[in-house]
């Protein structure tokens, strides 16, 4: 398997939404990318803002385009704020540096796509994402 699919995509925009409800989360946005940085799925419940869409999108696509989650690249921001700035420039201002886009890894351990979420605190959020990647059976990568 070299990229997440459209059913596990689902799968995991099911697991993350039925976590917010279980936890009372904010209305949230889902954005699933495969491992070139494509969106397979996004979902944005009813009530979520404008931006979800692209604040979801943009923390997964950190996330793919630097094999980081963006939790770690929130720690890069913080720690390198200027690198982390020229590299969000060449991305064309992509990159969301928060907590909340999480790798998602197969059982061997490849990089096959990253889930984004947006809506509640980029804790939450990444709650949610894992929730969602496990529900998938596939390995959620916070690091």
């Amino acid at each position: 398997m070299s990229t997440v699919t459209l059913d596990q995509a689902l799968t995991i925009t099911r697991g993350a939404l039925a976590r917010a409800a279980e936890i009372s989360a904010a209305p949230l946005t889902v954005a699933v990318l495969d491992s070139a940085g494509y969106v397979v799925s996004i979902q944005r419940q009813d009530g979520a803002s404008l931006l979800r869409p692209d604040i979801a999108k943009g923390k997964a696509w950190g996330a793919v385009a630097l094999g980081r989650s963006s939790r770690g690249l929130a720690e890069v921001a913080e720690a390198r704020p200027t690198f982390m700035s020229a590299v969000n420039v060449m991305a064309q201002g992509h990159i969301i540096p928060a907590p909340g886009g999480v790798l998602i890894r197969d059982a061997q351990n490849n990089i096959i796509g990253a889930v984004g979420i947006s809506g509640d605190t980029p804790d939450v959020d990444e709650i949610c994402a894992v929730a969602g990647v496990e529900l998938a059976e596939l390995v959620a990568d916070c690091k």
